[in-house]
């Protein structure tokens, strides 16, 4: 009867491997059959429209305020810094929802019909005449919206700063997860063509809506130029649903920030022991195997309090088995300790990017009011919309990138003798440089611009065209453009290479953030210097540009870009890299597998 009963057990212990193989072979299968490439034409097609109606709804959003509810300009640019700060905080808790709860694939669905939400309401309240205050062509003692006008404003603002949390963190990495990331390292070529393509269709959808978008709101109707960008936003719903079938859905691991808190909770339960031996802290290959495919984090001698965490001691429970796991409330591995510790290195580098957003946050705004103010013909029947001239900036980054990647690179190579040519924190900071560059230029551009207003004796005439071309300010626009290409790029670039890995799409939410931050920074400056600088001579009028002194704001600017530089090339000077353990193919497939059948075995008991 023993011998019966084990065969029996034997038996069904084979049969329940045997359905478990088949069960694993039909999910890689099924995994195999997902993703790649054809998902693209619906992930390209959802982010270009996506992309086209963000641009045409925020690109002339200051003309709007100013012409159609007579805000003050003030009022106005504070009115969109504020909603834009917003817009970039909610890429934050987006990516959070994301990687804990929802998954990327159900964020960007609800993010997107909460934005569509938001574009609806503004689109009706530019068609319905009692949401907006009468027209003032002639923008003296207008009549500003109403409260309640406003608050419609407003809440159309909010949903749409909501939605952006639920899209910007999660499309771009969505679109990774559709790829063998293991296969894209050893096929460069294929994993670059495919963000030039993604590139490449932002900056046509970017173009488009600074010209046809923008044209028509200027020269037809905001009903229809607000109209428009609805309709492509809900047309990039309705793509990126109807290819879901084809997608491959990562599901949620769990927030990165639970980590960090363990490790921070453990030091201070541990703050009173001493750490003798690093040699002796706490490692756990297995544990980690899920959260460095890359390669384990090594421990550093900065931050060394954080090491208190991975000190053993009694009541920790560490006994060996394999199949408990210890307390992470109360014991870290050393991998967890250096996440936190990438983090704290960081941060300070990650701030000097928040001044640079300070100090051009309100330029976008400012810059398209002079250019009302500027002859924009380029023939007797067609001239530029104020709005339009951002074209020029796109136009920089779109062929800055390409000259960036067969120009510059293998000529700093020659100097620098490093492969990648520069580093990405010189690669910030020229861009921070270029910016400095572009603010002096915008400051003697507006020198100029007053000087020949004041020679026709237009100063005291807003609404008239001064007898200046509009092209005066396409310097500045192609400088933020080259700025963009070195300082943008290689911020996002140190963010996501420098944080641990598994905090990627965390990193991607907090260069979101730092606009955020730069933004509500730039409204306390703008307004700053708009209560403190008097009413005759105030710097930046509410109605007539030609009265303030607008340079003045800019070499305000500039001496903060200056420090702020300085600040950051201190920072860059102290920065040590994360250092990574380099593993084998064969040794991640091993820590994977292990951990896999650690998982394996209990769920089984």
């Amino acid at each position: 009867m023993d011998y019966k009963s084990m065969e029996v057990e034997k038996k069904i212990v084979e049969n329940y491997k045997e359905e478990e193989m088949e069960k694993e072979e039909t999910i890689i299968s099924k995994k195999k059959q997902l993703g790649g490439i054809k998902t693209m034409p619906f992930i390209l097609a959802n982010e270009v429209c996506d992309r086209f109606a963000g641009v045409g709804f925020h690109a002339n959003m200051i003309t709007y305020l100013t012409q159609v509810l007579n805000l003050p300009l003030v009022k106005a640019s504070n009115t969109l810094t504020n909603f834009g700060g917003t817009s970039s905080f909610t890429p934050l808790i987006g990516a959070l929802i994301a990687d804990s709860y929802a998954g990327r694939f159900w964020t960007i669905i609800i993010g997107s019909i909460i934005y569509e939400l938001g574009m609806i309401s503004i689109t009706i309240s530019a068609i319905l005449p009692q949401l907006r205050p009468p027209p003032c062509p002639t923008q003296q003692n207008c009549v500003e919206a109403s409260h309640l006008q406003l608050w419609v404003l407003y809440v159309c603002l909010l949903l749409t700063s909501i939605g952006a949390g639920g899209l910007r963190p999660c499309v771009v990495t969505f679109a990774a997860d559709q790829f063998d990331l293991k296969k894209s390292n050893h096929d460069q070529s294929q994993s670059w063509n495919f963000y030039n393509w993604y590139y490449f269709c932002m900056g046509v959808a970017t173009l488009a809506a600074l010209t046809i978008v923008v044209y028509i709101q200027d020269n037809v109707s905001w009903g229809l130029g607000l109209g428009l960008p609805t309709i492509a936003m809900a047309l990039s719903i309705v793509a990126f649903v109807v290819g879901s079938s084809l997608y491959r859905k990562v599901k949620p691991g769990g927030s990165p920030l639970i980590r960090l808190a363990q490790v921070i909770v453990a030091s201070v339960k541990k703050r009173k022991v001493v750490v003798t031996d690093p040699a002796l802290l706490y490692q756990n290959r297995e544990l980690d195997a899920n959260i460095s495919s890359d390669g384990r984090l090594l421990h550093t001698n900065q931050f060394r309090w954080l090491d208190r965490a991975a000190v053993v001691v009694d009541g920790d429970e560490i006994n060996g088995s394999s199949n408990k796991l210890p307390n992470l409330w109360r014991v870290a591995t050393v991998h967890r300790v250096e996440e936190l510790k990438c983090i704290f290195r960081m941060l300070p580098v990650w701030a000097a990017g928040i001044l640079l957003i300070t100090s051009h946050s309100h330029l976008g705004s400012f810059t398209i009011q002079q250019a009302r103010s500027m002859d924009r013909y380029i023939s007797h029947n067609f001239q530029i919309p104020p709005a339009s001239l951002s074209v020029f900036t796109v136009l920089t980054v779109l062929m800055g990138l390409p000259l960036y990647e067969r120009i510059f690179l293998p000529f700093a190579r020659r100097f620098t003798g490093n492969p990648a040519g520069i580093t990405c924190l010189q690669r910030m900071g020229i861009g921070f440089a270029i910016n400095i560059v572009a603010t002096i230029v915008s400051a003697l551009v507006e020198i100029k611009r007053k000087a020949v207003a004041a020679q026709h004796g237009l100063i005291d005439q807003p609404t008239t065209v001064i007898p200046i071309s509009v092209f005066w300010l396409v310097p500045q626009y192609c400088l933020h453009g080259a700025a963009e290409v070195f300082m943008a790029v290689g911020h996002l670039e140190f963010l996501i290479d420098q944080s641990p890995e598994s905090m990627r799409s965390t990193a991607a939410a907090l260069n979101s953030l730092t606009t955020s931050f730069g933004n509500y920074l730039g409204t306390l400056m703008v307004s700053l210097v708009h209560n403190y600088t008097g009413n005759e001579h105030n710097w930046l009028p509410d109605r007539n540009l030609n009265k303030g002194k607008l340079d003045y704001y800019y070499w305000l600017v500039t001496g903060v870009q200056v420090l702020n530089l300085i600040y950051y090339m201190i920072c860059a000077w102290f920065y040590k890299y994360k250092p990574l353990e380099e593993l084998t193919e064969s040794s991640k497939e091993t820590d994977v597998e292990s951990a896999n059948n650690k998982n394996s075995s209990s769920t089984a008991n």
